[in-house]
C-alpha cells in the first residue's frame, strides 16, 4: 500500500487520514480501495476499538476525483467506492470524523455515517451532485430528510447549499465546533480515548441498535442510487460537465 490514506494505531485507538494534499485529497479509486480494505481489516482485528477518520488541517477532502470520474468511473456495485460504503454501514466499533476545510460530496455524506463528527470553523459542507450531473450517494436520499426535514435536505441535495462549520452543527450534522483543525482532531482524539474506556461489548451493541432500525432500507437505498448514480455518470450530460470542470 501507498501512502495516500495513513494509518496509525496507538493503544485500540486506528487514525486514518487522508494524504492527498496536492489534489485536497479528493479520492480516487486507489483510495477507495485502500480505505475499504483498511476499514474492513479494523472491523475484524480486536486490537482496534474505536476508529478516527480525517484529514489535514486545512482540507478533509475535496470529494471524487473528477478526472478519475470520467477516467475510470464505477462500473457495478463492486466497484471500489460502493464497496466502501458498504464496509462503513457494517462497521460495529465505533467510527468519529474530525473535519477541518472542504468536505464535499461523499466526503460530506460520509459524515452521515460516523458515529460523532467534529469540525473546525474553517469546515465547509457542500453536496454538489446536481450541479455534476449525478445523483445523491450513501444513503443522503434517505438520512438526510429524516434528519434535516425535507426542507433543508434538499436546499443540500438540488440546491448546492455550503455549510460552514458553525452551521453543521446547527442543522444537527456536527456535534461539536471547535476553532481550528489541530483542536478539532485533538477534541476527537479525547472523545475516542473517552469511548475507549467504555465496556466494548455494550458499545457495539448499542451502536448495533442504533442502526438496525433502518439498516435494511438503507441499504436499498444505497444500491438503488449507487445504480442510478452509474447511469447518471455514462449520460453525456453529466460527462460535459466533469469534462468542463477538469483542468489538465
Amino acid at each position: 500500500m501507498n501512502d495516500l490514506i495513513i494509518r496509525d494505531l496507538d493503544q485500540g485507538l486506528l487514525t486514518l487520514a487522508f494524504n492527498r494534499p496536492d489534489k485536497l485529497n479528493a479520492l480516487n479509486n486507489a483510495m477507495y480501495q485502500q480505505l475499504g480494505d483498511l476499514l474492513l481489516a479494523a472491523s475484524e482485528d480486536p486490537a482496534v476499538e474505536v476508529i478516527l477518520i480525517t484529514g489535514n488541517p486545512q482540507c478533509f477532502t475535496a470529494g471524487n476525483d473528477l478526472r478519475d470520474f470520467l477516467d475510470n468511473p464505477p462500473s457495478d456495485l463492486d466497484s471500489p467506492v460502493f464497496r466502501l460504503m458498504r464496509v462503513v454501514m457494517g462497521l460495529d466499533k465505533p467510527l468519529i470524523a474530525a473535519v477541518s476545510g472542504a468536505a464535499i460530496g461523499i466526503g460530506a455524506t460520509l459524515l452521515l455515517h460516523c458515529d460523532q463528527v467534529l469540525v473546525s470553523r474553517s469546515t465547509k459542507l457542500r453536496m454538489p451532485f446536481a450541479p455534476l450531473g449525478v445523483c445523491p450517494e450513501f444513503g443522503s436520499s434517505l438520512l438526510l430528510p429524516r434528519l434535516l426535514g425535507q426542507a433543508r435536505a434538499a436546499s443540500l441535495l438540488l440546491g448546492n447549499t455550503l455549510l460552514d462549520g458553525e452551521q453543521a452543527v446547527a442543522w444537527g450534522l456536527a456535534n461539536a465546533l471547535h476553532e481550528d483543525g489541530e483542536q478539532c482532531l485533538a477534541a476527537a482524539r479525547t472523545l475516542a480515548r473517552q469511548l475507549q474506556g467504555y465496556p466494548q461489548a455494550a458499545l457495539r451493541i448499542s451502536k448495533r441498535l442504533l442502526k438496525d432500525s433502518q439498516r435494511a432500507e438503507l441499504e436499498a437505498t444505497v444500491a438503488r442510487e449507487s445504480r442510478l448514480f452509474i447511469e447518471c455518470l455514462r449520460s453525456e450530460e453529466a460527462r460535459t460537465v466533469l469534462r468542463s470542470l477538469i483542468k489538465d
